[in-house]
């Protein structure tokens, strides 16, 4: 008797899940990284949509009445300068999130250059850098950032103003991430092949070891947007910002400065805190799961 063996084609074959499928197993994994991408996407909802049915005009002092509670008309109300505190919100959350887009983006792409610079190459450059970022370090970011945004005339605050303001010391956290991770990439069997093979050093950076760093180069730069947006919103509180633009600090800080929970105006302050809440939470959420992405030896397995 002849036994007859069916070797399997490529029909049969065991189909390897798409990117897509792998994306989605892992976010029902990591619950809080999937809760973090629902809440930013809520809120971008929230603002691409009032983008469009809103008049930006009305987020700006004297187009509304006054001091009006949540109602149909002022579904969140209206403050004490007659702004409509719904277009306010869906301004203030835009202008927001350019500032830590600008801040954090410019922030993640210094630290990165420098820190592959600094790893790679190594010797006087590698001690420079290193010995700069020793020295900034332990200065408090948020003093710096207070004492300049102080010094500069309140017409001369702009939206991308604050942006410079906050980036200026966002650099160092990336640049001492990513260099350590390429101190430890550069010494992997497939660097020391690339070299081997001829690969110029700039080729091995861009086509060896910069795919490898991807995902912390992603935590990185959430984590950057996190500091921006954080920094933003207490500057402004602080009455630093930008003052006739709706941000949500400044909205926060008009609040304070009028007496809204004295005179009874709790919609006022409430809402931009929770929106502030909601932001930094779902930043903080996503910063975690990319940081768990990032790192093999906590990386969470089916």
């Amino acid at each position: 008797m002849v036994t007859t063996i069916t070797l399997p084609t490529e029909e049969t074959a065991m189909e390897q899940p798409s990117r897509l499928v792998l994306a989605w197993r892992y976010l029902r994994r990591n619950k809080g990284l999937a809760v973090g991408f629902f809440i930013l996407l809520l809120l971008t909802l929230f603002t691409l949509i009032g983008l469009l049915v809103i008049n930006p005009k009305h987020a700006y002092p004297l187009s509304a009445a006054l001091k009006q509670p949540p109602s149909w008309k002022y579904p969140m109300g209206t403050d004490f300068f007659g702004r409509n505190l719904l277009a306010a919100m869906v301004v203030g959350m835009w202008q927001t999130a350019l500032i830590g887009l600008l801040a954090g983006g410019i922030g993640t792409f210094i630290g990165v250059v420098l820190g592959f610079t600094s790893a790679y190459f190594g010797g006087k450059i590698d001690s420079t850098i290193r010995i700069i970022c020793q020295i900034l370090t332990p200065i408090p970011v948020l003093l710096i950032q207070v004492v300049i945004a102080g010094s500069l005339d309140k017409r001369d605050v702009t939206i991308f103003t604050m942006a410079l303001i906050v980036v200026l010391l966002a650099w160092m956290g990336p640049t001492l991430v990513i260099r350590a991770q390429v101190l430890t990439m550069k010494e992997r069997q497939f660097v020391a092949v690339a070299k081997l093979s001829g690969m110029s050093d700039f080729g091995i950076i861009f086509k060896e070891i910069l795919p490898n760093l991807l995902p912390f180069i992603a935590a990185a730069f959430v984590g950057q947007v996190f500091a921006a947006v954080f920094a933003s919103f207490y500057l402004a509180v602080l009455g630093l910002g930008p003052l006739r633009e709706p941000l949500l600090g400044n909205i926060i800080w008009a609040a304070q400065s009028q007496g809204a929970f004295f005179n009874g105006w709790w919609w006022w302050p409430l809402e931009p805190a929770f929106a502030m809440i909601l932001i930094l939470g779902s930043l903080a959420l996503i910063n975690m799961g990319l940081d768990e992405l990032a790192n093999p030896r906590v990386r969470k397995t089916e």
